[in-house]
């Protein structure tokens, strides 16, 4: 269907990407998966053409552009060349505007400038080995020590935090027995900080090639000077962001559903059975056609959620409407694709194989398809 959504100027920002994953990506991208990892290196060749700096002040080397389209473009143009980007899309999506928002004059001179050149690559610690999405009950303290905070708990399933140099860490500045949320407070701690251990790199079903990992913090100084913002008001924070947190899953979850289709078409026009070509066999048509359907109306729900987005309009409840509908189609969307790929798409080395495994996070990291549901469930007063 036809879409409204882009500009001229995204138009002519895609060319740029697609062309720089061809000659930069493709080729190496076998060797990726190999080593399930994605060399430092690549982060400061796609800073190259913008793409890591684009929401930071020129000064710093950005370019000033807080229009989350140019984001969804690096996304669906990295599913269309049926690769995966590590850790871009959680620096660029999810990070990155913590660190535009809450930073100081003092904090932007420092690290601006390394982010948006790929030089200072960027994690986030919420999670813990007991909280999951209950980021109320977070344990990690943080205490007061003069000019310094002694950071002491643990962090898991933290996306990046192999390669990060700069670690967001959400942490309990103080207690308040009648309100779990506040006393939460973001400091950002530095690789190398003494006391501060990068752990085991979790193995995980899918997303191979994005390192995943535990961290510990053991009596880690850490200058008051790297606080975020305001201490004790994190929970506001984290709040602030996640409606295009959200999004930003949809939309690679949209953008890797129709790389799965586009996929299976090909692959049922060649391969042949009995005689004839897969495609030829009408429940092939006929799956391929209702995939099609499902595709282009959660396209449909995603242009609109982005566009309010871009106007300052996309609310929480919208946010977790568009994450459930559009990851729960790519899952039936992948499965069935794969399906139809027979015996040939089990086997990993396809890209068919890939899209099925990266696909079963999209329910559950951002908020778990329940908690989606919880949340729209109270937008419509159900409580």
């Amino acid at each position: 269907m036809r879409r409204t959504l882009f500009e001229s100027d995204h138009d002519e920002f895609r060319a740029v990407v697609r062309d720089f994953l061809g000659r930069k990506v493709v080729p190496e991208y076998p060797r990726w998966l190999a080593e399930e990892a994605v060399p430092r290196s690549f982060f400061a060749e796609i800073a190259a053409i913008g793409v890591q700096g684009l929401p930071f002040d020129p000064a710093y080397g950005g370019a000033g552009i807080s229009d989350y389209r140019y984001n969804m473009v690096v996304q669906e143009e990295a599913a269309r060349a049926h690769v995966t980007l590590g850790t871009l899309r959680t620096q660029t999506d999810v990070i990155a505007p913590y660190f535009r928002e809450y930073c100081n004059d003092e904090q932007c001179r420092r690290w601006f400038g390394g982010i948006a050149s790929g030089q200072l690559l960027t994690a986030i610690a919420m999670t813990e080995p007991g909280t999951g999405s209950d980021l109320a009950g977070v344990a990690t303290r943080a205490v007061r020590d003069g000019d310094h905070y002694v950071i002491n708990g643990a962090k898991t399933f933290i996306t990046g935090g192999g390669l990060a140099d700069l670690v967001i860490v959400l942490a309990r500045t103080s207690i308040d027995d009648t309100d779990r949320r506040a006393g939460l407070s973001l400091i950002v701690v530095e690789a190398g900080t003494r006391g501060f251990e990068k752990g085991r790199k979790l193995t995980k079903l899918g997303l191979h090639v994005q390192d995943t990992v535990e961290l510990s913090f053991t009596d880690v100084r850490v200058p008051v000077a790297n606080l975020l913002g305001q201490e004790g008001m994190a929970f506001g924070y984290l709040g602030h962001n996640l409606g295009q947190e959200r999004l930003a899953i949809a939309v690679g979850a949209m953008a890797q559903a129709r790389s799965a289709v586009e996929l299976t078409v090909d692959y049922v026009c060649g391969r042949e059975v009995f005689g004839t070509t897969v495609a030829n066999f009408q429940n092939t048509r006929f799956e391929l056609a209702a995939m099609s359907a499902d595709v282009e109306a959660a396209q449909a729900m995603i242009d609109r959620a982005v566009s309010d987005l871009v106007d300052g309009q996309l609310s929480g409840p919208d946010a977790a409407r568009v994450k459930l509908f559009v990851t729960e189609t790519q899952g039936r969307v992948v499965d069935r694709c794969l399906q139809l790929f027979g015996g040939y798409g089990y086997i990993t080395e396809l890209p068919i194989a890939r899209l099925y495994a990266d696909a079963r996070v999209s329910r559950i990291y951002g908020g778990t398809s329940e908690v989606m549901k919880s949340i729209i469930a109270k937008d419509l007063g159900l409580r």
